[in-house]
């Protein structure tokens, strides 16, 4: 299990540098919108309506589809032929592009209610609310093509590549910054955010178009294929695992969902393939659960768009900030997870995948605990350094780091609700999360609701939070009741060790801030203070990830 698991840390690494220089991208694009627009009318409505297409990403690329397509294709890729593979793959593709265009076309129409429902508290301001339903309709088109560019990084993700698919997504930042670099000086005023909504359309084909050559060196390719050659008889199973104990022990509960779908020489239209059809069985549930997340944040876009102006940006920066360590230590982790828990399982090798699951979890705690200290201890000298510039003043600064300090609290919990959840998405089992999901989502509108007006978006970012955390303790309680013993004590035991240098790092990080007025020098001195700290603490310790780490890096 040692090798799998430094396996793991070396491709959690690749997902990890990619997704630092595509970030890097993404924080300068974040500057020079702020600086070109502030935290007004056109920043707002510029991020209300791209939580719309957001929202479709999650359902039709790294979200549902993602959970339901990588066990899927992992089977197909472990247990059968190569050119019956590659007839899935065209098949989902072909299934995909229909999807898209039927869901692009229709969004474009029906952008009027989107964007009422979205940012309802913008009827009050009827040319807020008016420009909003234009940058939704003028941006519909970008889910047509991050979509697929979504399906490409999880076939790159089952295919072992992690370092393209991770810095594909600056394509988006690098669209958006040359627009703001080279056009928008050019136009004024609504023309110019107009353009910088054109210019996500261009991010979002650029993704795709990136990682497609990888795509084709790994012998792979995709084509539009409207029907599909039989060879064999398929059977169509859902696989439940229950256990009778709680020891390690499960048992098989395989219910098979009939029969022969076509003979040796006959054709079916390509969404009658049965890897289309186990992919709809489960993404019908998942569609919620790993939904929750951005429904979560359409909730706190609804609440804020009743609170002061500039309160939606606010979200967004503060989000965008929390995101950085997420996505480089927390989501790299999981996205490397899905697909080994996934083979363990095409394998039936429950332990391997129960090891994973957990090396996954510490792994996460330990780059996430420090992560999550340092943003809450030196967030507004970070807002002020990277966005306090132009149109965005000291009171918008104050007002997104008052959401960062509590998003920075529920760091850990998101993470590991992901890969908690990925374990359940493994063994293709997609109801599960949506149970805790919809416990959850329940929880955060309630505390919304109480909080906004008490604390305004600070209150909103502590319901995410806060519903995170209970839905980790959700879906580790159905998960232990389903496949047995998850080494939790382990899990705790590494956590109070990653705590302990975590303090560290809050406590460095705050006194280096203090060295100088100049930002430029102290926000990166406290960082590398900050970091210094942890590093020399957990190796106190003798932390087991940080050896792994370090293991994993001399080896590269």
């Amino acid at each position: 299990m040692e090798q799998e698991n430094k396996q793991l840390t070396k491709n959690a690494g690749k997902t990890a540098f990619g997704t630092t220089l595509s970030r890097i991208l993404g924080y300068v694009r974040d500057m020079l919108v702020a600086n070109l627009f502030g935290a007004g009318m056109f920043a707002d409505a510029f991020y209300a309506a791209f939580r719309i297409p957001n929202l479709f990403r999650r359902l039709f690329g790294e979200g549902s589809f993602s959970a339901a397509f990588i066990p899927v294709f992992s089977e197909y890729l472990h247990t059968k032929e190569k050119s019956e593979t590659q007839k899935f793959l065209n098949a989902v593709f072909t299934t995909l592009v229909f999807v898209l265009l039927i869901v692009t076309v229709l969004g474009m129409f029906f952008a009027p209610v989107l964007a009422k429902l979205i940012a309802w508290g913008f009827t009050n301001d009827p040319e807020k609310m008016q420009l909003t339903i234009e940058l939704t309709r003028l941006m519909f088109p970008f889910i047509f093509f991050i979509c697929l560019a979504a399906f490409l990084l999880g076939v790159l993700n089952v295919l072992q590549s992690f370092f393209l698919p991770a810095f594909a997504p600056s394509a988006l930042s690098m669209s958006e910054i040359f627009y703001m670099l080279a056009v928008a000086p050019a136009l004024g005023g609504g023309n110019q955010i107009k353009g910088l909504a054109i210019s996500v359309i261009f991010g979002g084909a650029l993704h795709f178009i990136m990682q497609y050559p990888k795509l084709k060196s790994l012998g792979w390719n995709l084509k539009l294929q409207l029907r599909i050659n039989g060879k064999d008889n398929y059977k169509l199973q859902i696989t439940n695992y229950k256990s009778t104990t709680k020891a390690e022990n499960e048992n098989k509960d395989t219910v098979a969902v009939n029969s022969t779908l076509h003979t040796p020489n006959s054709t079916l239209p390509f969404y009658k393939h049965p890897g289309i059809k186990r992919i709809g069985i489960l993404m019908i549930p998942s569609v919620i659960g790993l939904s929750v997340d951005q429904i979560n944040s359409f909730v706190d876009t609804i609440c804020a768009s009743f609170l002061a102006s500039g309160s939606i940006t606010a979200l967004y920066y503060s989000n965008r900030l929390m995101q950085l360590p997420l996505a480089i230590f927390g989501l790299a982790f999981a996205s490397v997870s899905l697909p080994a828990m996934a083979k363990a399982y095409a394998q039936k090798d429950m332990k391997t995948l129960k090891d994973s699951l957990n090396y996954s979890i510490r792994s996460t705690v330990f780059a996430l605990l420090p992560a999550a200290v340092g943003l809450m201890v030196i967030g507004l000298p970070i807002i002020k350094l990277l966005f306090e510039h132009g149109k965005f003043d000291s009171a918008a600064s104050l007002m997104t780091n008052n959401a960062l300090l509590f998003y920075s609290l529920g760091l850990p919990a998101y993470a590991m609700s992901k890969i908690f959840a990925n374990a359940f998405f493994a063994f293709q089992d997609t109801k599960t999360p949506v149970k805790t999901a919809v416990f959850a989502m329940i929880l955060h509108v309630a505390l919304c609701v109480i909080l906004m007006y008490p604390m305004g978006v600070g209150g909103l970012a502590l319901a995410t939070a806060a519903a995170s955390y209970f839905n980790m303790i959700l879906l580790i309680f159905y998960l232990r009741k389903r496949i047995g013993k998850l080494g939790l004590k382990k899990i705790l035991f590494s956590g109070l060790k990653s705590f302990a240098a975590a303090a560290a790092t809050g406590i460095s990080a705050l006194y280096a801030c203090k060295i100088s007025a100049n930002l430029f020098i102290s926000v990166p001195f406290a960082v590398l203070a900050g970091a210094a700290a942890f590093f020399i603490i957990a190796k106190l310790l003798k932390s087991e990830e940080l050896n792994a780490f370090l293991t994993t890096m001399k080896r590269q």
